[in-house]
């Protein structure tokens, strides 16, 4: 038996870093402030820990676009599957070249390109989405911010998040 609603529940929960940061940060600030020797030293690492759980909970919040998107998304030891109402497959997280945010799509889709497969499309929203931060964020050279800013633009076009090789010179800067 719950004593919170369902709704409040899954709000409590899409929040759950940012929450368990705050209250690692309110611990910390009080052991350091109020005690002394290796207390003071717990609490001072409370507050680097809490920290850095704080900016990582913001971006996985912003990560989070809501759920009930269509199919279900599964990571397995490096396999990413996508099971939809119409499409389907699998790639290899150690394989994927190419990261694209496809913004034509309804609702926008992650594209992950793998040399000999298929493009396999997600939309950003189906069920399970929240595995994917880390495998993105796992990408060597994978900036998260811009993949943040991107997810939340609006365009009708797709954008590049992430290459394995650059299919255009380094020197030759687009903006």
């Amino acid at each position: 038996m719950s004593f919170i609603r369902p709704e409040a529940q899954a709000s409590l929960w899409r929040w759950r870093e940012l929450i368990v940061a705050a209250l690692m940060l309110l611990v910390g600030l009080k052991w350091a402030f109020t005690s002394y020797g290796f207390t003071a030293m717990t609490g001072w690492a409370l507050i680097a820990v809490g920290l850095v759980l704080a900016v990582v909970g913001a971006q996985r919040l912003r990560f989070r676009l809501g759920a009930g998107g269509p199919g279900v998304v599964q990571v397995d030891e490096g396999q990413i599957a996508y099971f939809g109402p119409l499409t389907g497959g699998a790639v290899a997280a150690s394989e994927i070249e190419r990261l694209r945010l496809d913004h034509t799509a309804k609702p926008p889709h992650w594209v992950l390109e793998q040399p000999g497969q298929p493009p396999l499309a997600i939309p950003v929203n189906a069920e399970g989405h929240e595995a994917l931060f880390d495998v993105f964020a796992s990408l060597p050279g994978l900036r998260t911010e811009r993949m943040l800013a991107e997810l939340r633009k609006a365009g009708a076009h797709q954008v590049v998040i992430w290459e394995r090789i650059p299919s255009r010179p380094t020197h030759q800067r687009l903006h």
